[in-house]
């Protein structure tokens, strides 16, 4: 019987955490949206992560994230901590990034302007 508690009560726990500055930035990994930072999600494998984070009036970041194991999780150590350690461990990752404003001058905004005419004039003319 104690064998059975003992084998049955280990646990870790995986979650990250996406902060920004400013705060309130959309933040997405591997494609698939979490919510708006500080944002937190589970996740079940070490290795790296996309994430993608945007915000009106801030250039959209697209960063290759590593996240590593703790030395706890690294084979064949992660064969005890997963099932044989008798508490539940939480293993917490917590990245932040400087979002960057975007710099849009005059003549770039009347560019921008020409360009959206173009295509739409384009799409007009378009058989």
């Amino acid at each position: 019987m104690l064998v059975v508690v003992c084998l049955s009560a280990g646990c870790v726990s995986r979650r990250m955490t996406i902060r920004t500055n400013p705060p309130g930035a959309l933040v997405e990994v591997n494609g698939k949206r979490i919510g708006t930072s500080p944002a937190s999600m589970d996740f079940t494998y070490y290795g790296v992560y996309e994430f993608r984070i945007s915000a009106p009036g801030y250039e959209t970041m697209v960063v290759e994230q590593a996240v590593r194991p703790p030395w706890y999780q690294v084979p064949p150590a992660d064969l005890i901590s997963d099932n044989f350690l008798g508490a539940q461990v939480t293993n917490r990752h917590q990245f932040t990034y400087n979002l960057v404003p975007t710099s849009f001058e005059a003549g770039d905004h009347l560019q921008l302007q020409d360009r959206g005419q173009n295509f739409r004039s384009r799409a007009r003319s378009a058989p």
